[in-house]
């Protein structure tokens, strides 16, 4: 069999990837591993900017219909107790597509957004497995797949949009683990927390931080995010690991005194994927198939969809898929937009990372963001996608933050905002 395109995997990035190039005639096929609908290990968190790219899908409507969180904005909550609140409507001059991000389970997103894909013309073989790349010489040109259906799959164009351990990307040597931080998240749904209002919360703490979001019809995603040498402890039983974490903490625990888990802790990672390049002859990698660092600032399923929206850009250039000269062209300058749009996001990242990874430092930046509410929200902004990185990253953003820290001192357990999350 002979495609224009194989995509592996079928999650936001993989389904975006298909609805672009299967509407405009291309023949598309995606191979997913699992079936849906299919429960997956995520925050769950769409951006505001991410609605501007399932609008253009026609499926923003959709999502919203089936009982999507509202979110304004984020609480971050340091090991002291103290906090910050950013929003997303601001008097800092940017906006969003929207004023308000969004929350759903994965398993009513992936099935909306691949039932999208089919509706275009986009074939979709679920429940098989990509063993490997075919290639020839050092070109992909197609992917083996595993079990009863074990067959070869030959296109113009592989796409790994995969995941972390991404088939294609190390096939194709195209990725390798960061170093540091080494960690790994928990995800469970609860219904019957207490306090859950619309804006989704960070809780840091010195081995690990806790993610709480509302994800719409009454549930709550909580995300749990620990070193992976905790990895021995949660392989005995993650339902367990999560809830003695939570129980450890007194005012954790007095919200979710009464709480009910609602399916199974989900556990994935470890984090820190990163792609050398997100292309080879024949071949590119979107979503966290090509880069993925920390769940911390929400990034994933608009780092998916708007990776996906980049390379169907340079594909749909006329001559990108005539000749394999033509295609490797597209996807190098794919590489070096994607670069381009998402660099400043990645800086803002490691710097969040070292934060939460050091206690003094996570505490010192809280009090200095609860008392420049105006600063939070351009933090904020960044990471909904939709204030430009370089707003936080510029020296004097830098040190009006490091002077408000010295300046901040309110005592530990105080919360610097003076008004619930």
């Amino acid at each position: 069999m002979h495609h224009d395109v194989v995509i592996v995997g079928g999650g936001p990035a993989g389904a975006c990837l298909a609805w672009s190039l299967a509407r405009r005639g291309l023949d598309v096929v995606v191979v997913e591993r699992a079936r849906y609908p299919r429960a997956k290990p995520c925050a769950e968190y769409l951006s505001p900017e991410a609605s501007r790219i399932l609008a253009d899908m026609d499926v923003l409507g959709d999502i919203e219909a089936n009982g999507a969180a509202q979110l304004r904005g984020m609480a971050i909550h340091a090991p002291d107790g103290t906090w910050f609140r950013g929003d997303f409507a601001a008097a800092h001059g940017f906006a969003g597509f929207r004023d308000r991000g969004l929350a759903l389970p994965r398993t009513v997103l992936d099935t909306l957004l691949i039932d999208r894909a089919r509706s275009v013309g986009a074939r979709v073989i679920e429940g098989v497995r990509v063993s490997d790349v075919v290639r020839d010489r050092k070109r992909a040109i197609g992917v083996r797949t595993a079990g009863r259906d074990r067959d070869i799959r030959r296109a113009r164009l592989v796409v790994g949009a995969d995941g972390l351990r991404s088939v294609v990307g190390r096939r194709l040597g195209l990725v390798r683990s960061a170093p540091w931080p080494r960690r790994m998240a928990l995800v469970a749904h609860f219904e019957g927390v207490r306090g859950v209002g619309p804006y989704g919360e960070m809780h840091v703490a010195g081995d690990g931080y806790l993610g709480i979001a509302d994800v719409g019809n009454g549930r709550t995603n909580v995300a749990l995010v620990v070193p992976t040498h905790r990895g021995r402890d949660v392989a005995g039983s993650p339902d367990r690991f999560v809830d003695g974490w939570i129980a450890a903490r007194a005012d954790l625990a007095r919200r979710f005194s009464g709480a009910r888990r609602v399916g199974r802790t989900l556990a994935t990672g470890p984090f820190g994927v990163r792609a050398r390049r997100a292309w080879a002859p024949g071949a590119a990698l979107i979503g966290d198939a090509a880069d993925f660092f920390d769940p911390f600032t929400g990034e994933g399923i608009f780092s998916a969809l708007r990776g996906a929206e980049l390379l169907a850009g340079e594909l749909l250039d006329e001559a990108s898929l005539e000749t394999p000269h033509g295609l490797d062209a597209a996807l190098a300058r794919y590489d070096r937009a994607r670069v381009a749009t998402f660099r400043g996001k990645w800086r803002v990242e490691r710097l969040i990372g070292a934060a939460v990874a050091i206690p003094w430092l996570m505490n010192r930046a809280s009090r200095a963001l609860g008392h420049r509410r105006d600063m939070a929200d351009l933090l904020v902004g960044v990471c909904g996608d939709f204030v430009p990185p370089a707003q936080v990253l510029r020296p004097s953003f830098i040190f009006q933050l490091l002077t408000a820290s010295l300046r901040a001192h309110p005592a530990p357990g105080t919360h610097a905002l003076g008004a619930d999350a």
